[in-house]
């Protein structure tokens, strides 16, 4: 199964590697960023996917990266999809 996380307030001059980086720093596990929303550029977003994980794994991701202050930014995180 594969789930996505969405990651918001994310700092404008972090590239999508930065973010995919800081991810598995926390969780072990690489994703990878399959949507970029950057809207006016002041609190860009990103949805990463992650392949063979469960919702429960999802689940402690977003607690350890939802608030987090990195770059001087505190993100935002949370399961966005479930997809087989």
């Amino acid at each position: 199964m594969s789930v996505k996380l969405w990651i918001g307030n994310v700092p404008p001059e972090a590239s999508d590697e930065d973010l995919v980086e800081l991810v598995k720093r926390y969780c072990i596990r690489e994703g990878k960023v399959v949507l970029r929303v950057d809207g006016d550029g002041t609190r860009p977003g990103r949805v990463l996917e992650f392949a063979r994980m469960t919702p429960v794994e999802l689940e402690e991701i977003v607690g350890r990266i939802d608030g987090l202050s990195w770059r001087n930014r505190s993100l935002l995180a949370y399961p966005l999809l479930y997809a087989t």
